[in-house]
């Protein structure tokens, strides 16, 4: 299915665009009776330096990120740049075709008619645009939510150009034979971007939590809550990476791209 692009995309109403759980009903209680953990909601932005939307959408999430609403709950946001708005005369640095990808897994699981942004996904369950507040906040405080995997990370420099990351633990929950995959994203804040062409021509903009590197640590199934999972991923590294400005999210995610389950740590300062 080829990406529709419409740049400030309001759903419709009465549309499914704003279908709020992929799962059936009875599905639905289910994942409510397995969502009884206190860990954190992820919540994913999808967006583009070259859409005029999205630059509202990254505010909002910079502010969740800092937990400026006062939520009753930890929360992680990860910002996904799509590519499929480059031709309009700006080329996102961040963007990148893989992020496109996900977000057409994501329109697929949720049966939506057509991809947009600024989209918000939160527990890879309901989805909203990303500048409605309201919208964005609602759907967090309805997110079922699950333990928090416990692992213990290590970071190495194996070169001078590669991250190393080691991971051990517990994911602190049942996967049953469906299987699910445990993903680390690299993410990078406090980027600043001066815009001198496209829809956002003249405007400099700020953007958090941007995923520079997504990688599947691995794929687990029929497995027990206390078993421990290890496993290591390499990070090729960016001109300028800075572990100040940098974090680490792991996050159990199904077959049918939903979140079982997240944990985010901070880089050490002396890579």
């Amino acid at each position: 299915m080829a990406p529709r692009l419409i740049s400030c995309f309001r759903p419709k109403k009465g549309s499914n665009s704003h279908q709020s759980d992929a799962a059936t009903a009875d599905e639905a209680v289910e994942e409510q009776r397995r969502g009884s953990g206190n860990g954190p909601v992820l919540v994913e932005l999808f967006s583009s330096q070259g859409c005029k939307t999205s630059p509202e959408a990254e505010l909002v999430m910079s502010r969740l990120g800092r937990g400026d609403f006062n939520l009753d709950r930890p929360i992680i946001v990860l910002g996904f740049h799509v590519d499929y708005w480059d031709y309009m005369g700006w080329k996102d640095p961040f963007g990148s075709s893989q992020w496109t990808v996900r977000q057409k897994a994501y329109v697929e699981a949720l049966r939506l008619d057509t991809m947009f942004t600024p989209q918000v996904v939160v527990q890879g369950r309901a989805q909203c645009v990303g500048n409605e507040e309201e919208s964005v906040l609602s759907h967090i405080a309805s997110a079922p939510r699950f333990p928090p995997p416990s692992f213990q990370v290590n970071f190495q420099k194996a070169d001078g150009n590669t991250l190393q990351v080691s991971l051990t633990g517990q994911l602190r929950m049942k996967i049953d034979n469906q299987g699910a995959n445990i993903m680390v994203a690299l993410y990078e804040c406090g980027l600043v971007t001066d815009c001198p062409r496209g829809e956002n021509k003249g405007r400099v903009i700020s953007n958090d939590y941007v995923v520079r590197r997504l990688e599947k640590l691995c794929s687990v199934k029929d497995l027990s809550p206390k078993k421990t999972v290890s496993g290591t991923v390499n990070f090729p590294l960016w001109e300028g990476f800075n572990t100040t400005k940098c974090g680490l999210a792991l996050f159990v995610q199904s077959n049918s791209h939903q979140i079982f389950g997240s944990q985010k740590f901070d880089l050490p300062d002396n890579l």
